[in-house]
């Protein structure tokens, strides 16, 4: 399968208008002919949604939660990035592109991280439009603050709760749309699978997560804006019913799946505190600004953080990296955190935590304006830990947060199943092997607001679509399939929950998938999925039936998928023989503990095929080509 990125041609700043100018539009009458579905609504579904009734499109919108608005970007805290350069400090729209191809490890296609910077712009005034209460200065100019790896003040934020606010906003278009009646919205309804009639996405096959009740959907087109699948851990920030269901049942009819093994490890979570946990909590990035980090330079220091006086304490961001200090980008200061840790100076009961200080920022600029900033987060740390962040440092250890990998996409968001499109977090498009902070509220938004819109007219304008019906063939071959396979969930009885299976497979991920890995832990990780897996069809139990609401069959369907991806997620990591992003293989780092990549060999996307159950995935690859950023050693000091 030859893999077509699409990239148009011409400099760089002018191939997203090239592109625009060079597609077929569909006529505003026209536009009431089609029918397109959309599942998800957080901020890519959502804007998708919104924006393609606004046009005149007929949509079929679903989600599992029971309203758009709970979609998990609503958990985005720290803020969006854009290229306005309000600081006036040296920000552009290049210096932005150049920075997230950076941040990314050269492991991104330049071209659509450039139409990103480009359109950041356009966002943030479609989102003030429509009464997103960003933070302001005194004057009433728009405020920004500084996030990881970038030098400049770019990220606009509305205190620690910037995805709930532009949430809201894209929620406010759909639902203007839901009573206009040109969006048919479902709530609580799982997509299960694709419809693909004859090498087109033509629909969806959904359970009613109230009733179970299966249902076949047909469109012209489909897209899926499902979010990342962070859960594979078990523990994550995610929220506990994000999955990897839509895309990965999309995979395994064809759609490629990108660098599943590229997902990111956030260095701002609580730590973990016990075995039986259900998920982890985020404490925005943005803390990173007016916080310290640091850890005992003893080994075996437990003695309270305020009684540890100021030159027995290691600042040790600031002291490897002093150019971008605490705000060194997220795998940079994942991976110093954990060396930190295996050094035996970790903080905190388990030893797995460091220090997250604002006294020298209260001191600086008083506690109220401390409590202006960051004030809910502190609120929410305090809930959760039972410390009070004013009083005494945060504690945070890495944790896994989002996954740059995701469904193969080319220019125009379309995989390689034509008519499926797919955005935000579910694709892999424009993070490479590390996201910067505040940039997938700034995807999302882009893909949905902005880029989706003139790709799926131009799809629409170019094929020639045979009208079908749900009783088309595939349709009920598709329908049929999702109904045996609940049967047979529910004919196990085993003697395990699913629960305990998905926090089995949780931890060999973690443990060898992780922030580090080598050959020899992949391989035996594969075999343990293999094994999990066989287990997993012979002794999960499920209870309840499938004609009811019923949520241990949703997790069962959802930790299966878990586990096929769990696999090919190994399967990537040990294909890639170089570390990159905050994929380190422990072979592979240079004399100062880096990542070491390997520009030869492995610049280039990696892109599996489902070959078939029992099969081994092929490995297609689409070689990424530097112009304007020349890949080199990444250096944050």
């Amino acid at each position: 399968m030859e893999l077509d990125p699409r990239i148009p041609a011409g400099p760089i700043e002018q191939r997203w208008d090239n592109c625009k100018f060079d597609m077929k539009l569909v006529n505003p009458a026209n536009k009431r002919k089609y029918h397109v579905i959309v599942v998800g609504t957080g901020l890519a579904g959502g804007a998708a949604a919104a924006s393609l009734a606004e046009l005149g499109y007929n949509v079929k919108c679903s989600c599992f939660q029971d309203s758009p608005r709970r979609a998990h970007s609503i958990a985005a805290q720290g803020g969006i990035n854009a290229a306005k350069n309000y600081q006036n400090d040296g920000d552009s729209i290049y210096r932005l592109f150049y920075d997230t191809v950076k941040g990314g490890d050269f492991r991104a296609r330049e071209s659509n991280v450039y139409r990103l910077a480009q359109i950041s712009v356009n966002i943030i005034d479609q989102a003030v439009a429509q009464g997103v209460p960003f933070a302001r200065e005194y004057g009433g100019t728009l405020a920004n603050r500084s996030f990881g790896g970038a030098q400049v003040s770019r990220t606009f934020y509305a205190r620690g709760q910037t995805g709930q606010q532009l949430l809201l906003g894209a929620y406010q278009s759909l639902e203007r749309q839901i009573s206009l009646g040109k969006v048919d919205m479902h709530t609580r309804t799982e997509m299960l699978d694709l419809i693909v009639i004859d090498g087109r996405a033509r629909g969806i096959v959904t359970r009613n997560l109230l009733t179970g009740a299966t249902e076949v959907h047909i469109a012209d087109a489909v897209i899926v804006g499902t979010g990342g699948y962070g859960n594979v851990f078990y523990l994550s920030t995610n929220a506990k019913g994000s999955n990897t269901t839509a895309i990965w049942r999309a995979h395994k009819r064809g759609a490629l799946f990108a660098n599943p093994c590229f997902t990111q490890i956030h260095p701002t979570c609580i730590p973990v505190s016990g075995d039986y946990q259900s998920k982890l909590t985020l404490m925005s990035e943005s803390l990173r600004n007016d916080g310290r980090i640091w850890v005992p330079k003893k080994v075996g220091d437990t003695r309270s953080p305020q009684s540890i006086p100021e030159d027995e304490r290691d600042y040790y961001l600031e002291r490897a990296y002093p150019s971008f200090g605490n705000l060194v980008p997220r795998d940079v200061a994942s991976r110093a955190a954990k060396r930190m840790c295996d050094e035996g100076r970790g903080v905190g009961p388990t030893g797995l935590g460091v220090y997250l200080d604002f006294s020298e920022s209260i001191k600086r600029l008083g506690k109220a304006a401390v409590a202006e900033r960051y004030g809910n987060l502190f609120e929410m740390y305090e809930r959760i830990a039972g410390e009070n962040p004013y009083e005494v440092p945060m504690r945070i250890y890495p944790a896994i947060h989002y996954t740059m990998g995701g469904l193969w996409v080319d220019y125009q968001l379309q995989s390689t199943i034509p008519g499926l499109f797919v955005l935000g977090e579910a694709n892999f498009s424009d993070h490479g092997a590390n996201r910067l902070g505040a940039s997938a509220l700034m995807q999302g938004l882009a893909d949905g607001y902005f880029v989706i819109p003139y790709t799926i007219g131009n799809y629409l304008a170019s094929t020639k679509l045979e009208k079908v019906s749900a009783d088309h063939p595939a349709a009920l071959a598709a329908k049929t399939e999702v109904t045996e396979r609940v049967k047979k969930l529910l004919s196990i009885k085993g003697k395990r929950t699913v629960d305990s299976f998905h926090r089995e497979l949780g931890k060999i991920i973690w443990d060898y998938c992780g922030m580090a890995r080598n050959e020899k832990g992949l391989t035996e990780a594969i075999a343990k999925v293999r094994a999990l897996k066989a287990e997993f069809w012979t002794n999960v139990n499920v209870l309840g039936s499938g004609e009811e609401l019923n949520q241990s069959l949703e997790k069962a369907g959802r930790v299966a998928d878990f586990i096929e991806l769990g696999e090919l997620m190994c399967i990537d990591a040990r294909d890639r023989k170089e570390s990159c992003g905050g994929h380190f293989r422990e072979e592979y780092q240079t004399p100062e503990g880096e990542a070491q990549r390997d520009d030869e060999n492995y610049a280039y996307a990696a892109a599996w095929e489902f070959a078939g159950e029992g099969k081994d995935p092929v490995l297609h690859k689409e070689p990424l080509t530097f112009e304007y950023v020349h890949p080199s050693q990444r250096s944050y000091k």
